[in-house]
């Protein structure tokens, strides 16, 4: 490899800039930066402060190492005494930064390396930051990509563009991804660290469900019908709590869609071990959480509204329903209606204001024909 050459990296500032869709300034630093580290590597130590300033009309570069004045020198790199720092600068005082220049003409083969690798790294990751800043405005909407690789805690996804990455915590539970597979991904956030800029996407989130849906009820975007509330374990269970404020309309039968259509929908992309409990939202917090824990039957629901708790009684044989496996109905019920719920069971004699729980019209027939029968 050639020498580095300083008015030929001028030179390429502008046409990198061109090619790589990146402003002068940028390619500038990065260049800058590489000058920089192939200097240190020539001439200095590993932990000097070292920059350098190109002058692209010359088509010359210039390095500063930045020392601190001290009583006594620890190390070479980054200090300097005072007698040595008042040759430099006539008022230098402890705790100055002497910064001594350095005309650059070209590089050993090494440096040259050196200069290069960071280059190319730098240049990368401009890049990245410009083309995530397209994906500024698309966070909290869904975009469809494609499997690019799994590793053990994320899955890496391409969106055209640009990878984006979904964390396990954002995977939905049990879920299968290969490598090759088209996927719907919600855009959740755009992460900067130390590794660069980071497209963060998400499956198991609740705006996912709800984005899916409003791609599924045209209704939403009239605002015929709204969703209120939603809680999910992702791939386990979701609860959406639904409204209408348009007289005649039925907001759970519009969300299930005809012979629960509009559902399945939604379903066929989650998965289909993952439940959707659709139910009706209600200003009345005892009727919402009634709806909030079907399938279960409740008797009585006392509400402490101060405390944001409430004690709901059920019948013996619907308590573990009303609980859920593990819990989840009772945890999804809270989460969804802001109350803590605890699930107690009723004893044989009813309060008198208990709602009485809904038959089902087989039932009703059947107390019919008994009583006709006696």
């Amino acid at each position: 490899m050639e020498d580095l050459n300083i008015k030929q990296l001028t030179l390429a500032v502008h046409t990198i800039a061109e090619e790589k869709n990146l402003p002068e300034d940028t390619v500038m630093n990065v260049i800058e930066q590489a000058i920089a580290a192939a200097w240190r590597r020539d001439n200095g130590e590993r932990d000097q402060d070292v920059r350098a300033e190109l002058n692209i009309n010359k088509g010359t570069a210039r390095v500063f190492v930045m020392r601190e004045v001290v009583e006594e020198v620890g190390s070479d790199a980054v200090e300097i005494s005072l007698e040595d720092a008042k040759k430099v600068k006539k008022d230098a005082q402890i705790g100055d930064i002497i910064e001594e220049a350095h005309d650059v003409t070209s590089f050993g083969r090494v440096a040259a390396q050196t200069a290069k690798q960071v280059v190319l790294q730098r240049l990368r990751e401009a890049e990245r930051e410009v083309v995530l800043e397209e994906y500024e405005d698309k966070i909290g909407t869904i975009v469809t990509g494609t499997v690019q690789r799994v590793e053990p805690r994320v899955v890496r996804v391409e969106l055209g563009k640009a990878v984006g990455i979904i964390p396990q915590s954002e995977q939905i539970q049990g879920e299968f991804y290969s490598i090759g597979a088209r996927l719907k991904v919600f855009i959740k956030d755009i992460e900067r660290d130390n590794r660069g800029p980071q497209l963060i996407l998400s499956r198991a989130n609740e705006a996912f469900v709800e984005f899916l849906f409003r791609q599924e009820v045209p209704e939403m975007e009239t605002g015929a019908v709204e969703i209120k509330a939603i809680a999910r374990e992702a791939g386990r269970r979701t609860k959406l709590a639904v409204f209408s404020s348009v007289p005649g309309v039925d907001p759970v039968g519009t969300f299930v869609g005809g012979h629960g259509t509009r559902v399945q929908a939604v379903m066929n992309e989650i998965g289909d071990q993952e439940k959707i409990d659709i139910v009706p939202f209600s200003e009345d917090v005892d009727e919402f959480i009634r709806s909030a824990l079907g399938p279960a039957e409740v008797v009585k629901v006392e509400l402490d509204e101060a405390s944001k708790k409430a004690k709901v009684f059920v019948e013996e044989d619907q308590q573990s329903i009303a609980i859920g496996r593990a819990g989840q109905n009772v945890r999804l019920a809270s989460r969804l209606t802001g109350y803590e719920i605890d699930i107690e069971t009723a004893s044989s004699a009813k309060p008198a204001q208990a709602k009485a729980p809904k038959k089902n019209i087989e039932d009703s027939l059947l107390d019919a024909l008994s009583e006709s029968a006696e």
